[in-house]
């Protein structure tokens, strides 16, 4: 069975979850902690290099680092890949938004208002004006996407919508209002009644 080397509360690893559920894909769960430092020891530094979660370990021995690669692999000729070719590059186009435009802002600015203690917190206290004023950026863009279309890629639910639902969702644990953006909260209403959801919380 394929491992999941993750973090419970990681919004990347739960993209990875949340697919392989909706698939019935079995993953084994390999949990690590969040201030440890697990992932910067040489026997994980081994299987990736960037010391980072998520990584998927296969049966034998490959390992596939990086949410949006693991998305593409589990889900390579099912039903959240779109078959239309217009419909995929618009998929890696959203998948590329959420990596570079929408997890540096939202997801940071979690993880300094919820997960950080309150030197680190103090530390970071520059940044956060920038992490807000570009997560909102990135909110009004999937706004506006959202506005007339009820999924990112093509007609219907796909991997885009996971990548940017897995910190989309708790983007008001970084201070970001979701109620502001109405086609957003109602794109997130969506993906929650799709078959086979799970929530952030939940553990096999």
């Amino acid at each position: 069975m394929p491992v999941l080397h993750q973090m419970q509360m990681s919004g990347n690893c739960y993209k990875v979850r949340l697919a392989a559920h909706q698939l019935g894909i079995p993953l084994t769960l390999q949990e690590y902690g969040l201030h440890t430092g697990e992932t910067r020891r040489p026997e994980y530094l081994a299987k990736n290099p960037n010391g980072r979660v998520p990584l998927l370990e296969l049966d034998d021995g490959r390992c596939l680092p990086e949410s949006g690669a693991i998305l593409f692999y589990l889900t390579e000729g099912t039903h959240l890949q779109p078959a239309d070719k217009w419909a995929r590059a618009e998929m890696m186009q959203w998948m590329f938004f959420e990596q570079y435009s929408h997890e540096p802002y939202i997801a940071v600015a979690r993880f300094v208002r919820s997960y950080m203690n309150d030197a680190q917190r103090a530390a970071r206290g520059a940044d956060m004006e920038k992490l807000m004023t570009n997560g909102k950026a990135a909110l009004s863009v999937m706004e506006k996407h959202l506005a007339d279309r009820d999924w990112f890629a093509g007609d219907r639910y796909s991997i885009a919508d996971i990548a940017l639902y897995g910190y989309t969702h708790a983007a008001e644990e970084g201070g970001f209002e979701l109620a502001n953006y109405p086609a957003v909260s109602r794109w997130l209403q969506r993906v929650s009644r799709e078959p086979r959801y799970i929530p952030l919380s939940h553990r096999p």
